[in-house]
């Protein structure tokens, strides 16, 4: 609710009164079940992706078989380790990039969930 309108006369235009402070609704675009998981899940993929990055990064070996390797990489005579190196790289990056997007996500997630809380208090 934005306001009360209110009209003086025939011809004078509608004037918004201002809102008392229990009126004023919070914006949340999401309920607070889809905002509950939301926070939880973003939680996850932020720990989940920043280790798989961390280790992405430091070329672990267990991790081989995620990396998408080209078929001219492995042939290369010259430094053949030094390719395979910079796709791990590049890999760990998207990871540490796929944690920023999911942090942003938890953020507008717990804003949801704080803002679902109020709403449950306002009176009516």
């Amino acid at each position: 609710m934005m306001g009360h309108m209110t009209t003086q006369g025939v011809n004078e235009s509608p004037q918004l009164q201002p809102n008392t402070p229990g009126e004023m609704a919070a914006a949340s675009c999401c309920g607070p079940k889809l905002a509950a998981c939301g926070l939880v899940l973003s939680i996850w993929a932020v720990i989940m992706l920043a280790l798989l990055g961390i280790f992405f990064t430091t070329h672990s070996a267990v991790l081989f078989e995620d990396v998408p390797i080209p078929e001219e990489s492995i042939h290369n005579e010259q430094n053949p380790l030094q390719d395979i190196y910079e796709i791990y790289n590049k890999v760990g990056y998207n990871c540490f990039i796929a944690a920023g997007i999911y942090v942003v996500v938890g953020i507008v997630s717990f804003y949801n969930v704080r803002m679902n809380k109020r709403n449950e208090y306002l009176v009516h």
